[in-house]
C-alpha cells in the first residue's frame, strides 16, 4: 500500500482514499458518541454553521471544542462524554483540525475518520476495501502533531502487516505536546481521563465513515468483519 501523510495545507486534490486522524481529540470523541448510541455525526465547517444546524433542527447534538458556550450542548471531550445518553441521536461536531481535515478531502472516494480507538477496525478496512494508495490527513499542528502521525503511521503498517506492535507509536502520542497540554490543563473543555482514552487503543470494533449526504458531511460507524467473520460461512 502506497502511504501518503500530509497536513491539511499540504492537501492539493482530493485524493482518492483518505483517513483523516485527530487523535485528542475529534475521533476519539467521535468513537465516543457512536458508542454512546448516536445514529450519525454531521461535521461542520465553522462555528456558526453548526449553530445553524441546530437552530434548525432542534432535536440535534451540538458539540465543540474548548469550553462550553452557549448554544452548544457537548464539549469536545471522551471523559465528559461517557456517561451522555446519545441513544438514536445526531450530533453536529466541529473542531479545530478533525472537522477540518474531513471536510478538506469530502470529494475522495472513501474517507475515514480515525484515532487509536478505531485503529484495527480501521486497518481492516482498508484491507478490506483493497486501497492501494492511501493519503493520511495529519490533521493537528499543520500536520505535525506527533500523536496524529503517529497514529496514522501505526495504521498504515497494521493495514499491510497484521503483527506490528502498537507500543512504540503509542509512546509517541503520550509524548505529544497535545498529551501534555490536556494533561497540565492547558486546553479548555477537557477530562483528567482525556488522553488515557485518546490512548486506548481498539477500544472500539467499528471504522468511521464520513460521506456527503444533502450537502452535509456525515461521519457513520461502519461495522469491519475481523479474521474470525470472514472466516465464517
Amino acid at each position: 500500500m502506497d502511504a501518503r501523510f500530509l497536513g491539511i495545507a499540504e492537501l492539493t486534490e482530493a485524493p482518492s482514499v483518505a483517513v483523516v486522524v485527530d487523535v485528542m481529540r475529534a475521533f476519539t470523541v467521535a468513537g465516543w458518541v457512536f458508542a454512546q448510541g448516536a445514529e450519525k455525526i454531521v461535521l461542520a465547517g465553522s462555528l456558526d454553521e453548526a449553530l445553524a444546524l441546530k437552530a434548525r433542527h432542534p432535536e440535534w447534538v451540538a458539540l465543540k471544542d474548548g469550553a462550553p458556550a452557549p448554544g452548544f450542548d457537548l464539549v469536545n471531550s471522551p471523559g465528559l462524554l461517557r456517561s451522555v445518553d446519545l441513544g438514536g441521536r445526531t450530533v453536529v461536531q466541529k473542531t479545530t483540525a478533525g472537522t477540518v481535515g474531513a471536510l478538506a478531502v469530502r470529494e475522495a472516494s472513501l474517507v475515514l475518520c480515525a484515532g487509536f480507538v478505531v485503529a484495527e477496525a480501521t486497518a481492516r478496512a482498508l484491507r478490506t476495501d483493497g486501497c492501494d494508495s492511501v493519503t493520511f490527513v495529519v490533521t493537528g499542528e499543520d500536520g505535525q502533531a506527533e500523536e496524529d502521525l503517529a497514529c496514522a503511521q501505526y495504521i498504515a503498517r497494521r493495514a499491510v502487516e497484521t503483527g506490528t506492535d502498537a507500543a512504540e507509536y503509542l509512546r509517541r502520542a503520550g509524548e505529544s505536546r497535545a498529551a501534555t497540554e490536556l494533561t497540565e490543563g492547558v486546553r479548555q473543555g477537557a477530562h483528567p481521563d482525556d488522553v488515557a482514552l485518546c490512548l486506548e487503543l481498539d477500544r472500539f470494533p467499528f471504522a468511521m465513515v464520513a460521506g456527503l449526504e444533502d450537502a452535509l458531511m456525515v461521519l457513520r460507524p461502519r461495522a469491519v468483519p475481523g479474521p474470525s467473520d470472514a472466516a465464517s460461512p
